[in-house]
C-alpha cells in the first residue's frame, strides 16, 4: 500500500512510537511570535530549563501587535526579543523588518518540501502549500519543541480534495477554500489533514496555495498540504540554487514526498469549480457561505485587506485592480495591511499603495491586529467588516462586531459600494 505525502514526511522524521498511533519526530524548524512563545519562554525559564535546541532552527518575529499598542504587548515583544538575544537565534524579525509570520517564514526561504514545522498558531497550516507537514500547537508542545526539538503527533490520516475545473475569472482561492469549507463544515476535517491536489491547484501560484492551507483548520484540519511542483521550485530557487545542480534536480528530490497514486485517504472529494462564484460568509462560521449575488445588500463599517490569508502582492494587486479610478464610499473606513515590509516595499514600488491611498484607504505596517481584534481596525460592538482574514468568529475583530470573510477583489468592490457586493472582475 502506497504512502500519502503527510504519511511520508512522518515516517521521514520518525523517532519514536511511545502509544498506539503517536508518533513522536524531529523538527525542522520551530517557529515563534510573542503572543504565545513568551509564555513558553516564561515557564521554561521557571523550570530551569531556559534552553533551546538549535538557535538556527527557530525563527522568530514580532507580528501580532506592532508596535506595541500597551504595556502588556511591549512586554510580550520584549520577553521575546531579549530571549531571542540571549540564545543567538540570528532569524528574528523586530519591527521595520518584521512581517505576518505565516507570509514571512516562506518568503525568507524557510520552509521546504518535506519539513515538520511546528508553531503555536492555530493558521501554521499555511505553509503546507510547501508540501511540509506544518502544525499549530498549544503551549507544552511548543515548549517541548524549543527544548528539544521534537513533537508529538497522531500518526495523519488524510482527506484528499481533487479541485477539478475551470476557476472562472474573477473568483480566487478564498473563493475556493470557502466552498470547500462550506462542504466540510467547520469540524469535518478535525484531527486529519487535507491535502488539496487536480489541475485547479497545479495552475495556483504559491501564494494562493498559501491561502487554500492557510484555512484548513477552518475545517477542523491538522495541516493543508499541496504537493510539491515546480512552481513550488521556482519560488525557492534563490535559497536553494547552491543545493541542486538545476531546478529538475531540486524537482526531483522534492516530489519523492509526494502521495503515491494507490495510497489510503480517510476520504476522496472532487470538487468542480468550474460554476464558482465569488463567495462571502454569513453568522459567525467560517462554513456558513453563501454567494455575493445571493446575500441581501448588508452594509459595512470598515473593509480590511490583509493578514495571513491574504495580504500578500498577489492579493493586493487584485484589490488595486477593482480600486483603481475610485473612491470607496463615505460610510467605509478601508484598511490595508501589506503582510511583509517587502511586500509593502515591492507595492509602494509598483503604485499600488497609491491607489489604495487615492481610493480612500489607509495603509499600515504589516501587522495581524485587527485579524484578532486587538489593534489597528478593531470593531466597535454593532459594526460590519467585510474582510479577507480567515475567521467570523463572534466578536473576532472586536466585541459584537460582524465579520464577512470575501476575496480582495469582493473587499475592495464592497468598500467602494458601501455594501458587500461583487467585483467588475466577476462577470456573472
Amino acid at each position: 500500500m502506497g504512502k500519502t505525502i503527510a504519511e511520508k514526511i512522518i515516517e521521514d522524521h520518525y523517532i519514536d512510537n511511545p502509544h498506539d498511533d503517536i508518533h513522536v519526530v524531529r523538527l525542522d524548524a520551530v517557529l515563534c511570535h510573542e503572543i504565545t512563545t513568551p509564555v513558553a519562554i516564561n515557564d521554561l525559564v521557571n523550570r530551569g530549563k531556559d534552553e533551546v535546541f538549535d538557535p538556527s532552527k527557530i525563527k522568530a518575529v514580532i507580528d501580532h501587535v506592532t508596535p506595541a499598542k500597551d504595556s502588556k504587548t511591549a512586554l510580550q515583544g520584549k520577553i521575546l526579543r531579549e530571549w531571542a538575544l540571549r540564545h543567538n537565534i540570528r532569524d528574528f524579525f523586530d519591527v521595520g523588518r518584521n512581517g505576518i509570520c505565516h507570509a514571512l517564514f516562506p518568503e525568507k526561504g524557510f520552509i521546504r518540501p518535506g519539513y515538520v514545522v511546528i508553531m503555536g498558531d492555530s493558521h501554521t497550516c499555511t505553509l503546507g502549500a510547501f508540501g511540509a507537514f506544518a502544525a499549530g500547537v498549544g503551549t507544552t508542545d511548543l515548549e517541548v519543541g524549543i527544548l528539544k526539538g521534537i513533537c508529538a503527533f497522531r500518526y495523519p490520516a488524510t482527506i484528499k480534495i481533487n479541485i477539478t475545473g475551470d476557476l472562472p475569472k474573477g473568483v480566487y482561492a478564498k473563493d475556493v477554500i470557502l466552498s470547500i469549507i462550506s462542504r466540510l463544515g467547520v469540524d469535518g476535517a478535525t484531527n486529519k489533514v487535507i491535502e488539496f491536489v487536480g489541475p485547479v491547484v497545479d495552475n495556483m501560484s504559491m501564494e494562493a496555495r498559501m491561502t487554500l492551507c492557510n484555512m484548513a483548520i477552518e475545517a477542523g484540519g491538522t495541516s493543508g498540504i499541496c504537493l510539491p511542483d515546480m512552481t513550488t521550485v521556482e519560488y525557492l530557487w534563490a535559497f536553494i540554487k547552491d543545493e541542486y545542480a538545476s531546478k529538475e534536480a531540486a524537482l526531483e528530490d522534492f516530489v519523492r514526498f509526494s502521495s503515491d497514486a494507490d495510497a489510503a485517504y480517510d476520504r476522496i472529494i472532487d470538487h468542480d469549480v468550474s460554476r464558482l462564484e465569488p463567495l462571502v460568509t454569513f453568522g459567525y462560521q467560517p462554513d456558513q457561505v453563501k454567494p455575493v449575488k445571493e446575500i441581501e445588500p448588508i452594509k459595512v463599517n470598515q473593509v480590511y485587506i490583509g493578514s495571513c490569508t491574504n495580504g500578500r502582492i498577489e492579493d493586493l494587486r487584485v484589490a488595486a485592480q477593482v480600486l483603481t479610478g475610485k473612491k470607496i464610499s463615505d460610510s467605509v473606513r478601508g484598511i490595508v495591511v501589506p503582510a511583509t515590509t517587502d511586500v509593502y516595499r515591492q507595492a509602494m514600488e509598483e503604485g499600488i499603495l497609491k491607489i489604495f491611498m487615492d481610493s480612500g484607504f489607509c495603509v499600515t505596517n504589516p501587522t495581524c491586529g485587527a485579524c484578532l481584534g486587538m489593534s489597528t481596525g478593531v470593531l466597535a460592538e454593532g459594526e460590519v467588516c467585510a474582510s479577507t482574514t480567515n475567521r467570523n468568529f463572534n466578536g473576532r475583530m472586536g466585541k459584537g462586531g460582524m465579520v464577512h470573510l470575501a476575496s480582495p477583489a469582493t473587499a475592495a468592490a464592497t468598500a467602494i459600494a458601501g455594501y458587500i457586493t461583487n467585483s467588475k472582475l466577476f462577470k456573472d
